[in-house]
């Protein structure tokens, strides 16, 4: 029930400001002439509903609708991260979705975010078979 209600809100937030819209995000991704700063006052607010939400949640010994604490573990930064990370920029801000918009998108028939998703998906596939074939030699080579 708790993921149920954090989903709606998260998608009715997504909706309310405008980054469901592909044409709001590349005009904030944008720089030239025309630049519009107004998804830096979401991604602004989401920073700090976050930083509240973990300060919070840090006083806590349980969470209030789990048994255990789901936190992200990982810190490490490396070349996989990196270039994941440069290549979502760059795919968010030639198409104008990423994928929590296009999924609220989808949902109201945009084919735009239906298009996007099912390129993701593709996207996603190739990368998968990519990186079995990429293991798979390093494997053979370790011996």
């Amino acid at each position: 029930m708790a993921a149920l209600l954090a989903g709606v809100t998260f998608g009715a937030g997504l909706v309310i400001s405008g980054m469901t819209e592909p044409g709001n995000v590349i005009r904030f991704l944008n720089l030239a002439p025309g630049w519009s700063p107004a998804l830096m006052f979401v991604m602004s607010s989401a920073l700090v509903t976050t930083a509240v939400g973990y300060r919070l949640a840090g006083k806590r010994l349980q969470p209030m609708f789990d048994e255990v604490c789901h936190a992200p573990t990982g810190a490490v930064v490396d070349q996989r991260l990196t270039y994941g990370s440069i290549l979502f920029g760059i795919g968010w801000g030639i198409a104008g979705f990423c994928p929590g918009p296009a999924i609220v998108g989808a949902f109201a028939l945009d084919e735009r975010a239906l298009v996007f998703i099912a390129a993701y998906l593709a996207g996603t596939a190739v990368f998968e078979l990519w990186d079995r074939q990429l293991k798979a030699r390093a494997a053979i080579a370790d011996g």
